[in-house]
């Protein structure tokens, strides 16, 4: 048995660190670039370039790999590939914000609700559930400010009692077989 130096021995994890990190210096920013021009983030850059780096280890760990550009410019058309597949995947999602701010409902539309019964309604679930629903709906307090005024360490913990107030009226509305005709004059 050949006994070898320990500088001559390389581990296949060692020498895959080497080739991702000589990588990165190579074709990171090239992609950076592209997804730049491409109003990208350099957050999406990182994505992309990583999951490019992945696609890349794995095909050129079978024999038949063979690519006639360089490693850089393969990593790049995988890049530039995954790039429009994302883009043209987040372009079907259509913001409708602009739409929604342009409708006008007319006033007659909804039929006067009666407060009285609302009130009463929202009461049952309690003092402090009936401010934060009324801080939240008419108010049109932010979470972070209703935070701040019921005294919640974080938003998340507003959001959670926001919630386990408004299932105490739907609970109540169960309960007692309300109907929408119920509320409204």
């Amino acid at each position: 048995m050949e006994i070898m130096e320990p500088d001559t021995l390389v581990s296949p994890v060692m020498e895959r660190t080497k080739l991702f990190e000589e990588l990165y210096t190579t074709a990171f920013p090239g992609v950076a670039r592209f997804i730049s021009k491409m109003n990208g983030t350099l957050e999406d850059a990182a994505d992309i370039f990583q999951d490019a780096l992945v696609i890349f280890y794995e095909k050129s760990q079978h024999e038949a790999f063979d690519i006639s550009a360089s490693r850089e410019a393969y990593i790049m058309g995988i890049a530039k590939h995954l790039w429009i597949r994302k883009f043209a995947h987040d372009r079907k999602k259509v913001s409708l914000d602009h739409l929604e701010a342009s409708i006008t409902i007319p006033d007659d539309f909804y039929p006067a609700v009666n407060n009285e019964k609302l009130l009463s309604l929202l009461a049952r679930s309690g003092q402090k559930c009936l401010e934060l629903l009324q801080a939240f709906y008419y108010e049109k307090l932010p979470m972070k400010k209703l935070a701040g005024k019921f005294g919640f360490v974080t938003e998340r913990s507003a959001t959670v009692q926001k919630y386990k107030c408004l299932e105490k009226v739907r609970d109540t509305i169960k309960e007692k077989a309300f109907t929408y005709e119920d509320f409204t004059e």
